[in-house]
């Protein structure tokens, strides 16, 4: 499973960088090999020049792996071997015009592939300069894993859909709050950046009021005031409003039992000696439309003993379907992986629910985390 480990978006920005043209050595013997080639079929022909026509795919193919002065000498060298075979090879004279015509159209083609190969890495740089500002703008949105509190130690994955987007509608953070650890994930409705605009209102509010609201309650309401306000711009700019599910969970250090909120989320589970459960909370509206609510919000109590894994997803992992359209079965799933260590519990169950499905992945953003209770300092 390890190899078919998708790159975090930090890691597809390093190997974006990495990627590099072949040496000098490398190109001149493919280019002389080529060439070879090329002459070879030719005299075994009797059509060396005609056959020359093959050479023009040079430069193109160097435009698309090479630097600017590679594929120049490769445009430079093809022309050569061009003009000199069709100057020197005794063909016939009436067949002059053919012969500058194949010249022209080398130099032609190896013109442009130079200038192709300009514009490929100009785009090449800009893209790279935009991945590596949005992987650090990632960093400060959403905190790389594992993230340790004096109260606990999470780790977990998160993938976007979209390889390319670094931040998709599912989201999470923790932060040490003077009434313990608060932990939030959560997912946005819907995909795209108004999605990921919602996104980051929630985290940014999440992250001001876990230190100012001393209840989850009040934090959560203040949660539902930042969706809200974020419709109602999403609402004046044209936009479509949006709701976020959401479980925020507050962790101390007393007593066995942690405080849940749960906003219309997929419920926590509980890995503790050797058993698996589903910790019952009372389900509330998602964030944004707690007017629509006929109740107030309510504070879940469940048992999180010392030496327990509580595993916190959003709906991406559990409406994974196989190819008969059965969803993953994570409660059994996590069954078989109860000796899988918590650090890499998540990535051993996304991985699965991967295969579950065939290798498709995936419809929606995947985010799973596990958190383990850690000794006061």
């Amino acid at each position: 499973m390890a190899g078919s480990r998708r790159k975090s978006p930090v890691e597809a920005v390093e190997a974006f960088e990495a990627i590099e043209p072949p040496r000098n050595a490398e190109l001149i013997l493919g280019v002389l090999g080529v060439t070879a080639l090329v002459e070879a079929l030719g005299v075994l022909s009797g059509s060396e020049v005609w056959l020359l026509g093959l050479l023009v795919f040079l430069p193109g193919t160097a435009s698309a792996l090479c630097t600017v002065r590679q594929t120049a000498f490769v445009a430079a060298w093809t022309t050569l071997v061009v003009t000199t075979t069709a100057v020197v090879r005794n063909v016939d004279a009436d067949r002059w015009l053919d012969r500058l015509l194949l010249v022209l159209l080398t130099l032609a083609l190896g013109v442009a592939s130079v200038y192709a190969c300009h514009r490929r890495i100009g785009r090449e740089h800009e893209m790279f300069r935009l991945r590596s500002t949005a992987a650090a703008m990632q960093r400060h949105i959403l905190h790389p894993l594992p993230l340790l509190t004096d109260d606990v130690l999470v780790n977990g994955v998160y993938e976007p859909l979209q390889e390319d987007r670094l931040v998709g509608g599912d989201i999470y953070d923790v932060v040490a709050s003077p009434w313990g650890t608060r932990v939030l994930i959560g997912d946005v409705q819907g995909k795209g950046l108004a999605a990921v605009g919602a996104a980051f209102a929630v985290i940014g509010t999440f992250r001001e009021a876990a230190h100012r609201e001393p209840t989850l309650t009040a934090l959560v309401d203040a949660l539902d005031a930042a969706v809200v306000r974020h419709n109602s711009y999403a609402e004046n700019t044209g936009d479509d409003e949006r709701f976020v599910t959401a479980l925020v969970i507050g962790i101390d250090g007393h007593g066995e039992e942690v405080q849940a909120v749960n906003c219309g989320h997929v419920p926590p589970h509980v890995l503790h000696e050797g058993t698996v459960t589903t910790a019952e909370l009372d389900s509330g509206v998602p964030l944004g439309l707690a007017e629509l609510a006929l109740e107030p919000t309510i504070v879940s109590w469940f048992a999180f003993p010392q030496g327990a894994t509580l595993l916190l997803s959003t709906d991406g992992l559990t409406e994974i379907r196989a190819a008969d359209g059965t969803f993953y079965p994570v409660d059994e799933r996590l069954a078989e992986h109860l000796d899988t260590s918590p650090t890499d519990l998540p990535r051993a169950l996304y991985e699965d629910a991967r295969a579950y499905a065939g290798g498709g992945g995936s419809h929606d953003d995947v985010a799973v985390l596990t958190v383990r209770r850690s000794p006061r300092h």
